[in-house]
């Protein structure tokens, strides 16, 4: 069995087709919280059964979420599912444009005097202070919050960029 604290590569084209829609790339981030039935998960998300359910099925089939348990009541079964991973990373060759354009897809406008923000800044590193920048950053972004935490996005992008050096 694969082990389920390592992240799964983003590869396929399925796993983009099915993470490039808004709504189940909000349906991976509430089940990143706990694993939801088809109930909760049309509740969370603002939608219909209907329309959870084929949603849900793209995820499955894409192999990224899970049924975890079904259960009996009022005559039916209900369904729990989760996330196959507890976190995913893209493929070496995969762009970053897909992971900018599920951020630009769930970011909210900043609210007045919030400390939302989102800026570019440069900075001039040699390869020990990257991978120290890199691994500080993946830790911090690893931390929770506590009670009464809001959700915030944190898009990480440490790359080498193309700035000409002068003479």
């Amino acid at each position: 069995m694969e082990d389920e604290q390592e992240p799964l590569v983003l590869h396929t084209s399925a796993h983009f087709k099915a993470l490039g829609h808004p709504l189940r790339h909000r349906m991976v981030n509430v089940l990143r919280r706990r694993p939801a039935t088809m109930s909760e998960l049309t509740a969370a998300l603002g939608s219909t059964k209907g329309t959870i359910g084929y949603h849900v099925r793209v995820l499955r089939e894409a192999g990224l979420i899970r049924l975890t348990e079904t259960r009996q009541v009022r005559g039916g079964t209900e369904q729990c599912f989760a996330l196959v991973r507890t976190a995913f990373k893209l493929d070496d060759q995969a762009g970053a444009e897909f992971l900018f354009r599920a951020a630009l897809a769930e970011m909210l406008p900043a609210r007045p005097g919030g400390p939302e923000h989102t800026r570019l800044r440069h900075l001039w590193l040699t390869p020990d202070e990257v991978r120290t920048l890199a691994d500080r950053l993946d830790a911090f972004a690893h931390e929770t919050g506590g009670s009464g935490a809001e959700p915030y996005g944190l898009l990480l992008s440490l790359y080498r960029a193309d700035i000409p050096a002068l003479p």
